[in-house]
């Protein structure tokens, strides 16, 4: 396995994880990866991109949705399913994460996966898939991706540990200029607070440098070399999971949430960049059969509530999308694609040593 953040001493927030410390931690999500690499280092059409898919449950989410919610930080990017999402609250697809020019190939390939995966199924459901773009170190206008790919990613998806870094949607992308890609992260709540599971998965390709922080301690400028020829301001993607009896619009709140831990990490919300977040809770399974009223759980909220349940949740969401895009960093390699563009990964002993003066590190 890839190197972790807590295995390396390096501790975010005061909450604790979950078994896996990952987004797999809230039962029956499911993910799976696919990483595309062709091409030696250093051609013109290197291809250094993939496609990542997260299920919310063991089950077919076309036959049992689950509810959901959304939040754009800054919309220089694509969700493709967000009007249905907004619309109705419910998620009957997988996410499937990929390069920015490919989300039409992965939304394609997906509806014909569902199609063969369930006769009959695929003429009414619309996959929701998200994108980063990858044209740094992926040769993107040859049309690398395939439907095969795609599939590979949907059929691999599991439960337990998560791969991390530069892997599957992840495997071109950047991070505060390092090498970046899928990170994740996880919550557990203690009894009193509901005990409830909140996981996070990051396809990150954001940041700039100077801004880096690693809890709280200015990482970025200590770490002044292996600079990107080229910087972008680039995009994140936020995959939030949870157990908790959330609705839509509780759901959309805790979306929003996720914008904050990528705050605590240095981002800006750039101009350039594309923040995209989406949150479901798998503990209402929303029947398919003819009816219309089902009975369904619900964390109450509102004025004259207390509100200690879900700003617990809230806090859980921050800490583990900060925490997962540090694991994102930890995880990388250095990958070289096109015309020998060169993303580094992040060297852990400047990171570990700033992290080491400012009293922040626990070896």
């Amino acid at each position: 396995m890839s190197p972790r953040a807590r295995g390396l001493g390096i501790r975010i927030g005061r909450g604790t994880p979950g078994e896996l410390n990952a987004i797999t931690d809230v039962p029956g999500v499911r993910v799976g990866h696919r990483t595309v690499i062709r091409g030696a280092d250093g051609d013109s059409d290197a291809v250094r991109t993939g496609v990542t898919a997260i299920f919310p449950h063991a089950g077919a989410p076309w036959e049992v949705p689950v509810y959901v919610g959304t939040h754009i930080l800054n919309g220089y990017g694509e969700l493709i399913g967000i009007n249905q999402l907004r619309e109705w609250g419910i998620l009957m697809s997988p996410v499937v994460l990929t390069s920015s020019l490919a989300i039409g190939k992965a939304y394609d390939a997906t509806v014909k996966w569902i199609a063969r995966s369930s006769p009959g199924s695929g003429e009414e459901v619309m996959p929701v898939v998200s994108e980063c773009d990858d044209s740094f170190l992926n040769a993107i206008l040859t049309f690398p991706l395939t439907d095969q790919d795609v599939a590979a990613a949907l059929d691999d998806a599991v439960g337990g540990p998560v791969a991390e870094g530069s892997v599957g949607s992840g495997t071109g992308m950047q991070c505060f200029d390092f090498k970046g890609g899928i990170g994740t992260a996880s919550r557990v709540l203690p009894a009193d607070e509901g005990g409830f599971t909140v996981g996070v998965l990051v396809m990150t390709n954001h940041g700039d440098r100077a801004n880096l922080l690693v809890d709280g301690v200015r990482v970025g400028e200590a770490i002044t070399d292996g600079m990107p020829v080229e910087h972008s301001e680039g995009s994140c993607v936020v995959v939030v999971a949870t157990d908790a009896p959330l609705l839509p619009h509780q759901l959309n709140r805790v979306a929003q949430r996720a914008g904050l831990g990528l705050a605590r990490g240095g981002s800006m919300a750039s101009n350039g960049s594309g923040e995209q977040m989406l949150a479901f809770s798998t503990a209402n399974r929303l029947p398919r059969a003819p009816r219309d009223v089902a009975e369904v759980r619900a964390v109450l909220d509102g004025p004259d509530r207390p509100p200690w349940l879900l700003s617990a949740l809230f806090g859980a969401t921050v800490e583990a999308t900060e925490e997962a895009v540090v694991n994102a960093l930890v995880a990388a390699t250095t990958v070289i694609g096109r015309g020998g563009n060169t993303l580094f990964a992040m060297p852990h002993e400047p990171a570990l040593a700033a992290l080491e003066a400012a009293g922040r590190l626990e070896r």
